[in-house]
């Protein structure tokens, strides 16, 4: 049966941690006169298909600054790992149900709500476990920098892996990659249907995670499918102090 969006609930969340260990603080960093993590509360309240979006911290300064311009914000413990943890966590202390959860990266202020919209939109699908996006790779710099997580697709769009390499290896020169073979960069937005993120905040770490420093691979290596769309808005997040004057370069004015 194919659930109709309009009749389901779709919560958007933002863990937004204090203590960074590359940046600390950097959800309360100014961005052209508001902080980062208002930015990407207000870019994920445009979205058309989100019923609701709350901010998830574990740190007061935060959440008193989320009440400060009226954001929906709930304390959560300081001992999760990741934030799909504190998304089960809000899950659970909310009293009403929701059919699905969209985990949005608390830094990027950039965030287009078309991509939350589009990501809503795979829970119109029964079959839909978990879901994320992707965006195609044009520049070779992109595709060999370890930082950036690439993902390989089937023939039906499901992620087959997660790597901080280039995969597939091809035969060739590097700078003709790109030319034979289509490469994609993970955009970190994951939805999760409810019951499946139930499920996955009881998986222990597994051993392609910590291999890649990738929290996806504990869900494919434990049999779960993720549907990833193709997007044509890139994510730029600030992850360190030297992302930031990239960030404000493409911020309007």
């Amino acid at each position: 049966m194919i659930i109709s969006l309009l009749r389901m609930k779709i919560l958007g969340v933002i863990p937004a941690r204090y203590g960074s260990t590359r940046f600390p603080g950097k959800p309360l960093l100014e961005l052209k006169g508001k902080t980062m993590i208002q930015r990407v509360y207000e870019q994920a309240a445009k979205s058309n298909q989100l019923a609701r979006v709350i901010v998830a911290t574990d740190d007061e300064r935060i959440y008193e600054h989320v009440k400060s311009f009226d954001g929906e914000v709930m304390m959560t413990s300081t001992d999760h790992q990741s934030g799909t943890d504190r998304c089960v966590e809000v899950m659970k202390q909310l009293d009403e149900p929701f059919d699905a959860i969209i985990n949005i990266q608390g830094d990027e202020p950039l965030i287009h709500p078309a991509q939350l919209d589009l990501l809503a939109f795979c829970f119109n699908d029964d079959d839909t476990e978990i879901a994320t996006l992707a965006v195609k790779i044009a520049d070779v710099d992109l595709l060999f920098d370890a930082s950036k997580a690439k993902v390989v697709l089937n023939s039906n769009c499901d992620a087959i892996y997660f790597s901080r390499h280039a995969i597939p290896y091809q035969m060739k020169p590097a700078e003709q990659w790109l030319e034979n073979h289509e490469y994609f960069k993970h955009v970190g937005i994951y939805g999760y249907r409810a019951d499946i993120l139930r499920e996955l905040g009881k998986l222990p770490a597994s051993g392609l995670e910590k291999a890649e420093s990738l929290e996806q691979l504990r869900w494919l290596e434990n049999g779960y499918k993720i549907k990833v769309k193709v997007t044509e808005f890139d994510s730029v997040a600030i992850d360190t102090p030297e992302d930031v004057n990239r960030v404000l370069a493409l911020m309007p004015e």
